[in-house]
Order: C-alpha cells, then sequence, then structure tokens
C-alpha cells in the first residue's frame, strides 16, 4: 500500500449526499494515512470522535457497513446478532472495493445509502457532538455534526463494540 498513489479529493458522491442533506462539514486533507487511528491523529482529532467503517458479510449473504470509534474494534458475534444471523464475516479488501469503486480501499465514508447498504453504529458514536469520517480517500476526511448525519444516514444503534477480552482473539477488527 505504501507506494501506490492516493487521491486528495472527496468521494464525489459523498458530497452530494452532504449537500442534497443539508449537512454542514469540513473536509480535511491529512498526511497519507491507512488505520483510524493514524487519520486522526493527522486530522488532530480525538480517536474516539473518528469513525472507522467495518464491511460485514452475513451467513446469508447480505452486507452491511458498521460505524465504530477509531479506538474499537467490531465483535462479530455482536454484528451477527445485530443482522439476526448466526455468523458474519469481515469483507475482504476486493470486496469493499467491488462495493465502492470510486474509493479508496479502506476509506468507505459512514453513509451506507451510497452504497446500497444498511448502516449499523455502535452506541459509543452518539456521545460525540461531531464525528470525522474517511472521505473515500487515504488524505481527505469529513467532519459533521453527529445529529445531521445520523438524521440523514439513518443507522441502526446496536453495540458492536468488542469487549476488551474480544480484543485479543481472532474475530474482531
Amino acid at each position: 500500500m505504501a507506494g501506490t498513489a492516493t487521491r486528495a479529493e472527496p468521494h464525489q458522491g459523498l458530497l452530494r449526499w452532504l449537500a442534497r442533506h443539508g449537512i454542514d462539514h469540513e473536509i480535511h486533507e491529512h498526511r497519507l494515512s491507512y488505520t483510524a487511528k493514524e487519520t486522526a491523529r493527522a486530522e488532530g482529532v480525538e480517536p474516539r470522535s473518528f469513525a472507522k467503517v467495518v464491511g460485514i458479510e452475513a451467513d446469508d449473504g447480505r452486507k452491511a457497513l458498521f460505524v465504530l470509534d477509531a479506538t474499537d474494534r467490531v465483535s462479530l458475534p455482536k454484528a451477527a446478532a445485530a443482522m439476526g444471523v448466526e455468523t458474519v464475516r469481515l469483507l475482504r479488501e476486493p470486496e469493499l472495493e467491488a462495493l465502492a469503486p470510486d474509493c479508496e480501499a479502506g476509506t468507505i465514508p459512514a453513509v451506507g445509502g451510497l452504497f446500497g447498504l444498511p448502516l449499523y453504529a455502535d452506541e459509543a458514536i452518539r456521545a460525540d457532538a461531531e464525528i470525522s469520517f474517511n472521505a473515500g480517500s487515504h488524505r481527505v476526511a469529513v467532519r459533521v455534526d453527529r445529529r445531521a448525519w445520523e438524521a440523514a444516514a439513518e443507522p441502526a444503534y446496536v453495540d458492536i463494540a468488542a469487549e476488551p477480552a474480544e480484543h485479543a482473539a481472532p474475530g474482531g477488527w
């Protein structure tokens, strides 16, 4: 990844979505970063207020996006329960690229509707007045009012963050 070129512009569909919903936002260009924690640091924001997006596939083939604080990991058993299935798995990079071909791998914005996917958000997201998330590039993020994003993106809030003991176990990300 380190040698690949990245674009320093936000996802155009995201910009149209923000405008259509009248969501005030700030677009921030930052140094190249590949993880949500790195991006939060590059943005100069508390990692707990930077949202990362994880793609999940249920055992019945349905896919969804899950939004968590950058410092958290998704609990796959909790994600399965949220989707009403027995098991789920993380989507692999090529699958994420297929879902969001206009985004660089790992930079899907926290707006499921842009990609025809349901959106789940961890309860901890509600703690922040504003949230930041990737804007389709490893060099660009967006900061929005959390309530405005919530009203437009309509996430289903669920407890999906792994407990500390799960962080060390396989199956959380």
